[in-house]
């Protein structure tokens, strides 16, 4: 949903005509949800030129921040730099006081108002609030499609008691079991019967006395060894 010019003109109309009630000439800008001017008219002129440049600030500090300038001035001032940074970036579309209010139809934000010059304290937020209920009297219902002969039906809720699986330790979960394979058999090709080999006792061997030395070397007495290395040094 956009900001018409015939709902821009609405709102003005009745901001000013508070305004005239209040014996309070202001300047009131209205600007579309993107920060663009719409409708503006200073009341009076062709004094209070300054605040046709702050009641435009307001409006387009509403939209940026979808709330009120008064709001914005509340938890912005703790920041240090802030505005001041603010208004240079947007190039003076920027300010923190109370007269700005964002333009709210059929539950989005459509644009924003800002009035500036109001004679007394909370004046220019008395001005804006009155062109706000006139956004809100021209607001478009909602409409509910309901079909014909059909009955409504209950939301579904989901139960919070659904029954949950058991998480046992892992120490305790079961181990499956899985079936033994049968180990498979050597198959021997035919029905051959071989002879068990027997140990002939003729045939084995024992080293006696005379087998010590395999080799037929003669063995030498370790005194006759020491006395014929004595012979010979």
């Amino acid at each position: 949903m956009s900001l018409s010019i015939e709902v821009a003109r609405r709102i003005l109309e009745t901001s000013k005509q508070r305004a005239l009630e209040l014996r309070s000439p202001v300047s009131i800008a209205i600007v579309d949800a993107g920060g663009h001017l719409v409708l503006f008219e200073r009341m009076m002129a062709p004094y209070g030129w300054a605040t046709g440049s702050i009641s435009l600030a307001k409006a387009s500090t509403a939209v940026m921040f979808n709330q009120s300038t008064d709001a914005v001035a509340q938890w912005g001032s703790g920041i240090p730099g802030f505005a001041s940074s603010m208004a240079a970036m947007t190039q003076g579309k920027f300010i923190m006081a109370a007269g700005g209010w964002p333009i709210r139809m059929g539950g989005a934000t459509v644009g924003g108002i800002g009035v500036s010059g109001g004679n007394a304290p909370g004046r220019d937020d008395e001005i804006a609030r009155a062109g706000l209920a006139a956004a809100e009297a021209l607001a478009p219902a909602t409409p509910v499609m309901h079909t014909p002969g059909a009955m409504p039906q209950p939301a579904m809720q989901l139960s919070n008691t659904m029954p949950q699986p058991a998480v046992l330790p892992y120490s305790q979960q079961p181990v499956p079991a899985y079936p033994s394979m049968p180990q498979p058999q050597p198959q021997v090709a035919g029905s051959v019967n071989l002879p068990t080999p027997q140990m002939n006792p003729a045939s084995t061997h024992h080293l006696v006395s005379d087998q010590e030395n395999p080799y037929g070397d003669e063995q030498i007495p370790f005194d006759q060894f020491n006395e014929a290395r004595g012979d010979q040094s």
